[in-house]
């Protein structure tokens, strides 16, 4: 992180805070709307520590991030084709979204930010819910995405959006209408995305969040459920249905993606086939019904297969850091909105990651890692409780 040794009204940390904001909310609309706020808060902080306004530190999550980063990029060297592998591996720029976060979303500025990504995920959700509407996005063929690129991406960052008001419903001080206002949009929007990976990951994180609440409230979980069945049109009933449907084409290829995989981590254990190779070397892996993919549809196959045996365990040691450290502010009662969004991203993203590909996707990064640095950065403008 960055500790600043000046007052906040320090112009820089002003733009930087409200870049972090343009990030926060941005990336519900447009990537290249995100990285530009991205790029602005950059500035303003390698500035305040170019001019000594401010020394570097971090969460010690970032700290296996940065291995992973650095695995990545001797994957990328000894890749096939190590220049499509390092261009692939810009999106490591994105860790800087942590220590960035974590200089400039302090004290109550954590908060507000939270608000604004429930905000702009409102507007993003009450978008989709026109396009299935009215639009007839209304298919699998052509589903609900916002102003996003990808029906994927939509869904996902519904998703992580759901973890943030479920967990300020539950756990936060203040301002739990807003996020009880804007739940049912984001549920439905999830929902008519037809996002099965999106839809598990929410549900696995509601189930969570209800739990640290008070165990017997997971049994509410069910019941919406059914209801939801009951009253949901027939394709999308159809389509969450095929989730236990042990023949759905989907399902099996996706069992075809574990099995390449496999083989191409035990062909390159150390660092992978490279990053941004998978899809080239799938043909000579794949089963031989199986379709091509551009990538495995599982986040740790996913990394095993592409940058190694060694950057997974990176991963896996900067996921449990998250989870230690956020779980240990939620039971010390430190931040426990904060903490408890933090602790119910990952879970969605975990669950959700063992059918898509979301580590990589560049706005659910970006996401997730504001995310899960709030609750350490919200600490450093307010002293621990008695």
């Amino acid at each position: 992180m960055i500790e600043s040794t000046k007052a906040a009204a320090d112009p820089l940390e002003r733009i930087g805070l409200l870049a972090l904001f343009g990030v926060a909310g941005g990336l519900q609309f447009s990537i290249a709307a995100a990285q530009m706020f991205l790029a602005v808060a950059a500035l303003a902080w390698v500035l305040m520590l170019a001019t000594g306004r401010a020394r570097f530190a971090a969460p010690r999550f970032f700290w296996p991030l940065a291995a992973y980063g650095a695995l990545t990029l001797a994957a990328a060297a000894f890749s096939p084709d190590p220049a499509a592998s390092f261009i692939d591996s810009r999106q490591l720029a994105l860790f800087l979204l942590v220590p960035i976060t974590y200089t400039f979303a302090a004290g109550p500025h954590g908060s507000t930010a939270m608000t604004v990504i429930l905000t702009c995920a409102a507007v993003s959700a009450a978008l989709g819910i026109v396009q299935y509407g009215i639009l007839h996005y209304d298919n699998l063929g052509r589903r609900p995405q916002g102003t996003l690129g990808h029906y994927m991406t939509y869904s996902g960052l519904l998703m992580l959006v759901i973890c943030v008001a479920l967990a300020r419903i539950l756990f936060g001080r203040g301002e739990r209408t807003w996020a009880a206002l804007v739940m049912p949009a984001l549920a439905v929007a999830v929902a008519l995305s037809f996002g099965r990976s999106a839809m598990v990951g929410a549900c696995v994180a509601a189930a969570l969040l209800l739990a640290l609440k008070d165990f017997r409230l997971v049994a509410i979980l069910p019941v919406v459920a059914a209801v939801a069945f009951a009253v949901a049109p027939g394709a999308i009933a159809a389509r969450y249905a095929s989730i236990f449907d042990v023949k759905d084409p989907t399902r099996l290829d996706r069992i075809a993606m574990l099995h390449a995989g496999r083989r191409m981590i035990a062909d390159h254990p150390l660092l992978g086939v490279g990053p941004n190779m998978v899809q080239r070397t799938y043909p000579a892996y794949r089963d031989p019904d199986a379709r091509l993919n551009p990538h495995l549809h599982n986040v740790p196959v996913q990394i095993a297969a592409e940058r190694g045996i060694p950057a997974l365990l990176a991963w896996i040691w900067f996921i449990g850091l998250v989870l230690v450290d956020a779980g240990r502010r939620f039971f010390r009662g430190e931040h426990r909105f904060e903490a408890a969004a933090a602790l119910a991203a990952s879970a969605a993203m975990l669950s959700a990651g063992l059918f898509e590909y979301n580590f990589g996707d560049s706005e659910f990064l970006m996401l997730y890692l504001i995310i899960v640095t709030l609750p350490f950065a919200v600490e450093r403008a307010a002293p621990r409780p008695a």
